[in-house]
């Protein structure tokens, strides 16, 4: 791993700090789940037996159970979800590395929500970031019981893995019923090349690696894509792009939104800062300025939330409640 992306990785850990303080939810449910093979943190909204709709929610390339993921998962949960923030590496009983993640590790997951009696087996979402996005993608790909995915700065591959130290190629970054998925390899293995060259340089040699791309036209149910124009961890909006250009060519029949901050960077989506937050300047250190960050996260926060209460709970309908665009951070 490269000191750059060890930087943006420490950035993105230090702006969590401040961004969990603020979803701190009072009337919240929490349990850890260290038991049936789980790496997890489920949220949920006191007061409410359910059955409630659930998300899971996963994080990037930081791994494990990180605290921006975590003010997410409140955040859902305080609008009416049972969220579910899943670790899939870098913690205890987890790889170690972001390499040959099981598929089935998240099916599990996905197993585990629909046996529990709060929550209602049939509206399961999935939403996740960076690294994350491409999960999301990939596992609503081979596990139809996921009916809503929402994939911030997303790939529309598979991607090589990120090992431990510069002498080996690490493998693909998942496999399925044991074996390594098809991934693309990064373009650039410059020990101190920058990561957006190792992104965009493996994605100029796609076509020789075509099996790669992750069959989204598979997910049974909607889609919701978010990018960032000025993304310098990958090249988001291409990627994004050439899911809903995908999902185009093969007649996908459900509800695709797209929604692209040309300013923004790699960090477009999330839990928004304050102002005088000491963490709101880092907000662009992955491309973009902190305000046009800032500003796609208010827009984006609200219009998920819309989006998967039309997916997962129509009927109801609570995107008046949690995180609305313009409305200060909690």
């Amino acid at each position: 791993m490269t000191a750059n992306l060890l930087s943006a990785l420490f950035v993105v850990v230090s702006m969590a700090v401040a961004a969990t303080a603020r979803a701190a939810a009072p009337m919240l449910m929490m349990s850890t789940i260290s038991a049936d093979n789980l790496v997890a943190k489920l949220y949920r909204p006191s007061g409410e037996a359910g059955p409630l709709p659930a998300v899971i929610v996963l994080g990037g390339s930081e791994g494990g159970l990180n605290p921006a993921v975590t003010a997410e998962a409140k955040l859902l949960a305080r609008h009416g979800y049972a969220a579910l923030q899943l670790g899939y590496f870098g913690a205890p009983g987890l790889p170690e590395t972001l390499e040959l993640v099981p598929v089935e590790y998240f099916e599990h997951a996905v197993d585990w929500l629909r046996a529990r009696p709060d929550v209602d087996p049939a509206h399961i979402g999935i939403v996740g970031t960076s690294i994350g996005g491409e999960a999301a993608l990939l596992v609503a790909a081979h596990d139809p019981a996921i009916k809503a995915v929402v994939a911030a700065v997303p790939s529309n591959v598979v991607w090589q893995g990120l090992g431990r130290g510069i002498t080996r190629h690490p493998a693909s970054s998942f496999m399925l019923r044991g074996q390594p998925l098809p991934d693309v390899p990064f373009g650039w293995t410059g020990v101190r090349g920058d990561v957006y060259r190792r992104y965009a340089g493996g994605l100029a040699a796609l076509p020789q690696h075509r099996q790669a791309i992750i069959p989204v036209e598979r997910i049974d149910g909607p889609i919701m894509l978010i990018c960032g124009g000025r993304d310098r961890i990958w090249p988001s909006c291409r990627m994004a792009a050439s899911v809903a250009a995908r999902l185009k060519a093969k007649n996908f029949r459900n509800p695709v939104s797209f929604l692209a901050y040309a300013a923004g960077g790699h960090a477009v989506f999330g839990v928004p800062l304050d102002p005088d937050s000491p963490d709101y300047e880092d907000l662009g250190s992955l491309g973009g300025s902190a305000a046009a960050n800032d500003a796609a996260r208010r827009n984006s926060w609200g219009q998920m939330l819309a989006f998967l209460d039309r997916a997962l709970q129509p009927a109801i309908g609570r995107s008046t409640i949690g995180f609305r665009p313009g409305q200060a951070a909690p």
